[in-house]
């Protein structure tokens, strides 16, 4: 896990979508958003889930592993970027290798998108978009510790099991202390990392 991050706490997103307008106001995105908020049970329940990328560190970013562009580059830091404008050929690659289901594709500027943690203000040391807004504080950005400190005993996972396959994020989860499971088991299996057949 990356020291400072985004932590997910879905247990407070109340579905306000504040986080998605946010991003959407940010002079990069061109009035799209990079983050998605999910309604997993949608006519059965209220519930709500802000779906932003997870920063793939083990395997490094299935999504750019699988970019025949080399369009997807990952900084030091291990922040995943979005794609290189000038190199996306919009080929969807990414979309089918995310195992969170990140990356979305503009079919009219054939282009990728995804959240990228907004290192524009992130690598200042400034807050992402989308959790400067949070009412909630469902998107929480800082580190361990200091989340830490403002709800003491709380559990993240930052490890999701698909199928066979573990993958490490630099994004966290905050989960319920008396469902922890680890890894946390994630959506559908991984079927192909790196151009490896993983089933």
């Amino acid at each position: 896990m990356m020291g400072r991050t985004i932590f997910i706490d879905p247990g407070r997103c109340i579905g306000c979508q504040a986080c998605v307008s946010a991003c959407r106001e940010c002079d990069s995105h061109r009035g799209k958003s990079m983050i998605h908020l999910d309604y997993p049970e949608e006519g059965r329940s209220v519930a709500s889930l802000p779906t932003v990328c997870m920063h793939c560190e083990d395997p490094v970013a299935p999504c750019a592993e699988v970019c025949p562009a080399d369009a997807i580059l990952v900084t030091a830091d291990g922040v995943v970027q979005q794609a290189d404008t000038t190199r996306c050929i919009g080929c969807a690659n990414c979309v089918n290798a995310c195992p969170f289901g990140v990356p979305k594709i503009d079919l009219q500027a054939k282009l990728q998108m995804k959240c990228n943690l907004c290192y524009d203000r992130t690598a200042y040391g400034l807050a992402p978009m989308c959790a400067t807004v949070c009412p909630t504080g469902a998107l929480f950005y800082g580190t361990l510790e200091e989340l830490r400190a403002e709800r003491p005993g709380v559990q993240v996972a930052d490890s999701f099991t698909f199928g066979s396959t573990t993958i490490s994020t630099g994004v966290a989860m905050v989960v319920p202390a008396d469902k922890v499971q680890w890894p946390v088991p994630g959506g559908l299996p991984i079927v192909e990392v790196n151009g490896v057949d993983v089933r």
